[in-house]
């Protein structure tokens, strides 16, 4: 079972993460930190377009506002 352990260690050690060991020893702030960057534009698109959706679903009427609508309320 260790073996198996340590399969699974060796294959997110020098497998899956070794993009992060070249990013870790770069000089630069900025391309050192590029994965956190893809992540918050990707976060800002997802969001962007949650909240068209929602606008365009509000406007159209179709979302029942009736205080009644929910059963918790």
């Amino acid at each position: 079972m260790r073996a198996f352990f340590e399969g699974i260690e060796d294959l997110f050690v020098n497998g899956l993460f070794w993009p992060y060991d070249f990013f870790r020893f770069m000089s630069n702030w900025w391309t050192s930190n590029i994965v956190n960057w893809l992540f918050v534009i990707l976060g800002t698109i997802a969001m962007v377009y949650w909240l068209m959706q929602l606008k365009k679903f509000d406007d159209s009427g179709e979302e029942d506002k009736d205080i009644t609508a929910h059963s918790y309320l």
